[in-house]
């Protein structure tokens, strides 16, 4: 008797995708913790990334990269030592590694820092830098036919030459 079994995980478009963000997570980040939380979507031809680094300065803390279609962002809050402080704020290093979308060009890549916002643009290609489908004929091999394969009723020739001289 065959059952139908549900699947072990949902299946819904995206469903790979949010399974490769987490994969690119750093192992000791958690969901809440030092990990940086991010926007993405595609304006104008590009792709654009903001996250939240509140508290940083862009020039001193935060490190970019681009390398393999990835893009890697990291960052460092560092905290002020002060007496009779009590802080809920999340100090230490930060790290998000996001895959680029296929065909995003690596060498056409900004980053603006405003307001605790970094946002990160990586260019894609337009539509006319697309190489177009070509299309491939199918060939068939077929077997000969009956009729095609040559009818003998001779029984075949050997070659009887051993050396032997008669």
């Amino acid at each position: 008797v065959l059952t139908h079994r549900p699947p072990l995980l949902p299946t819904f478009p995206g469903w790979s995708d949010l399974m490769a963000r987490f994969d690119a997570m750093p192992p000791w980040s958690s969901l809440e913790g030092h990990m940086i939380r991010v926007e993405e979507s595609v304006k104008d031809g590009r792709y654009v990334l903001r996250a939240e680094l509140p508290g940083v300065d862009p020039a001193r803390d935060i490190e970019i990269s681009v390398r393999a279609g990835e893009l890697v962002i990291k960052a460092e809050r560092t905290e002020e030592i002060q007496e009779d402080k009590r802080s809920e704020f999340r100090y230490g290093s930060f790290q998000r590694t996001v895959t680029l979308p296929l065909g995003a060009q690596e060498d056409d890549v900004n980053a603006n820092y405003s307001n605790g916002i970094l946002t990160v643009d990586v260019a894609l290609p337009g539509p006319e830098t697309e190489t177009p489908a070509r299309h491939i004929e199918v060939k068939t091999s077929e077997a000969p036919k009956t009729s095609d394969v040559p009818k003998t009723s001779e029984a075949p020739k050997t070659d009887n030459t051993d050396g032997d001289a008669a």
